[in-house]
């Protein structure tokens, strides 16, 4: 390929946008500005720069591409059947957002082998991004040059206004992620109109404040894009590379207007748009000689990627490097029985964040590959251990600063760019936060795991900005997301061992503040797989007690106190409502039972419904919380043993 050779180089960038036209005029829904204009940034990035294989997408050093302007996804669409890529022929982009496709409205993680991330909600693949270059930069620093990649992005004006953009730009620049590439698409529009309606700001100053490399280029001139990524690529920075584009690029009528942004040029438009551009052609109809430029630029990294397999075949890190990406199982073994026993042994009261942390220390000798963080609260999450690094070849320790959310999305980041399973913490309530990455983990099936810490009003004195209380059964509502709440040292235990063994399901660990009694001394199985089980089954028992995480202490102590009054109880922790919830019917028949149900749990109290008759008991929080030692808290909501056995007997005995 020429970068001389305009001619060639504008069929190509066009041919991008016939399929872009035609696919989104045939589904009648999309969006063909974007597409329009970045097809020939495109064109320039992938036949000269971008490192990859279309035979052999999952390449491990290949470079990655993020769309995060991801309503442009006949772009990536477009480019993965002019590239060849097997899982994406004329038949999906004819079936563009329609129903069962490869090719739906936004490009979704797992659907296309292009597609590196799941992108839509504006920002998000710019912070995952950084994620991936993090990732890059690491692997680096450990294995040299068998890691050697980039990673581009394109984003647009809308995610550059998102607030995660300023936690990821100011991440990357401080860690100086110098593979990181930005095309920003300054086109000037968005949905509204104008731009200017919204935003005033300079992003060349605002991303060079955050320690990165500027470029300007004309988004239109083959030849200026190939001199500024050249340029860009030897930058010892992150670079923001402003593309200066046309919206709809070739549409005589709605070129640089809003009204190519999210709809169909219309039929009439369209043709006059082909007609603009030179394209004679009849509806997605691609001519030989053009199919060829791009068969070209498909094979032009197929020696590059023989030689890297050589040299992976040749190296004596190559098994280290391998397990590197290997998805591990956890096994229980002797030392897993010396850990748990040693527990039980010492039989102390401890808060559930640091039990995690002696979890995370005894999983690091387990596991190679776990990469851990937090988001400013190190010493209150405990998320660092005696293995975690900062520094030098084995780095696996991140200090995201308080950028919670672009942590989370950072961490979808990591975990799809491969190598590493990613940990961070914050606290709870801060949920709302990453919620976002949180609901897109799920959705890319992702192992990520999310350390939440001081998860109840047990925190105290800080009071309701930092007590959660509806945040439970928010989380619990997002498909695919395990919620696990321990109640002690073993469960804590338990709930590790399942998000580490949660190979296409991320994981929360809602963790307590407060000290709680070591309650479980049976260790032998992991019970909390099953999301609620008998703590403790009794015969001739009139009622059952179920409560999660912290509030399991107040459910025993409970049941003390009915045993006192000549009643028997049966007690269940409940770790996990999803796991429950995934039992068979005759185990969840046999857990709930028929005997009356009180429900014990420091917060929102919706999660509870779904189990409860009209009438069962639930003790819960429905308030914003209030500042005071724990202790004073709970018991001035009601969560305390007397308060609860009191209510127990006027309601049943």
């Amino acid at each position: 390929m020429n970068i001389n050779n305009k001619k060639i180089l504008t069929e190509m960038a066009n041919s991008i946008r016939a399929l872009s036209i035609d696919a989104i005029e045939n589904a009648n829904s999309g969006h063909p500005g974007m597409p329009m204009g970045m097809a020939d940034i495109a064109t320039i990035l992938f036949s000269f720069f971008l490192k990859f294989d279309s035979d052999k997408p999952k390449w491990i050093d290949r470079d990655r591409f993020v769309l995060s302007a991801g309503h442009g996804s006949m772009l990536l669409y477009a480019l993965s059947y002019l590239l060849g890529y097997k899982d994406c022929n004329l038949n999906q982009i004819k079936k563009f957002r329609q129903l069962g496709s490869k090719t739906a409205g936004h490009p979704e993680y797992g659907m296309l082998d292009s597609i590196e991330t799941t992108t839509g909600p504006l920002g998000q693949g710019l912070a995952n991004a950084v994620g991936m270059a993090i990732s890059e930069k690491l692997l680096n620093k450990k294995y040299g040059s068998l890691v050697d990649h980039k990673t581009w992005v394109i984003a647009g004006d809308g995610c550059l206004m998102e607030g995660i953009s300023q936690e990821a730009i100011s991440l990357a620049g401080h860690l100086k992620l110098n593979k990181l590439i930005v095309f920003f698409d300054d086109n000037n529009i968005s949905i509204d109109g104008p731009t200017n309606l919204t935003c005033s700001d300079d992003q060349k100053k605002r991303f060079e404040a955050s320690n990165w490399d500027t470029f300007n280029v004309n988004g239109h001139n083959f030849k200026e894009i190939f001199e500024t990524i050249s340029k860009a690529i030897k930058s010892p920075k992150p670079s923001l590379i402003i593309c200066k584009t046309i919206i709809g690029y070739g549409s005589p009528n709605k070129s640089g207007k809003e009204t190519c942004h999210g709809s169909p040029l219309g039929s009439n438009e369209s043709l006059l748009t082909k007609q603009n551009i030179n394209w004679p052609h009849k509806k997605f109809f691609i001519p030989k000689h053009i199919k060829k430029y791009w068969e070209k630029v498909s094979n032009r990294n197929v020696k590059k990627r023989m030689s890297w397999e050589n040299k992976l075949n040749n190296s004596k890190l190559k098994k280290k490097f391998l397990s590197q990406f290997k998805n591990f199982k956890i096994k229980r073994n002797k030392n897993t029985h010396n850990f748990l026993e040693n527990i039980v042994k010492l039989n102390t009261s401890e808060a559930t964040r640091k039990s995690s942390q002696n979890c995370i220390n005894y999983f690091y000798t387990q596991i190679p590959n776990l990469l851990g963080g937090s988001a400013d609260l190190t010493g209150s999450n405990l998320t660092k251990v005696q293995s975690s690094a900062i520094k030098g070849k084995n780095s696996n320790y991140i200090h995201y600063g308080v950028r919670e959310h672009l942590m989370a999305a950072a961490m979808n980041g990591i975990s799809v760019h491969g190598g590493y399973i990613p940990y961070g913490g914050t606290f709870l309530v801060f949920s709302d936060y990453c919620r976002n990455s949180i609901r897109l983990s799920a959705m890319m099936k992702q192992k990520v795991i999310y350390v939440f810490t001081h998860d109840s009003i047990g925190l105290g004195e800080d009071g309701p900005t930092h007590q959660p209380i509806e945040h439970l059964a928010s989380l619990r509502s997002i498909p695919n997301l395990n919620v696990l709440r321990p109640c002690d040292q073993i469960e804590t235990f338990e709930a590790w061992e399942i998000a580490l063994n949660s190979h296409d399901t991320p994981s929360v660990l809602a963790l307590s503040r407060q000290n709680l009694p070591l309650i479980r001394k049976e260790f032998k199985t992991n019970k909390s797989m099953m999301g609620a089980y008998y703590l403790d089954k009794n015969k001739d028992s009139k009622v059952s007690l179920f409560a999660s995480g912290s509030e399991v202490e107040i459910a025993v102590k409970t049941s003390k106190l009915l045993k006192d009054n000549n009643i028997n109880s049966d007690i269940i922790s409940v770790p996990c409502t999803r796991l429950f919830d995934s039992q068979n019917q005759a185990y969840k028949d046999k857990i709930l039972s028929n005997l009356p149900r009180v429900f014990i749990e420091a917060g929102s109290s919706d999660t509870w419904y779904k189990y409860s008759g009209e009438n069962d008991l639930i003790f819960g929080v429905n308030l914003f919380g209030e500042s005071g030692k724990g202790n004073d808290v709970y018991a001035h909501f009601g969560l305390e043993d007397k308060q609860i056995l009191k209510k127990i007997m006027e309601k049943f005995f």
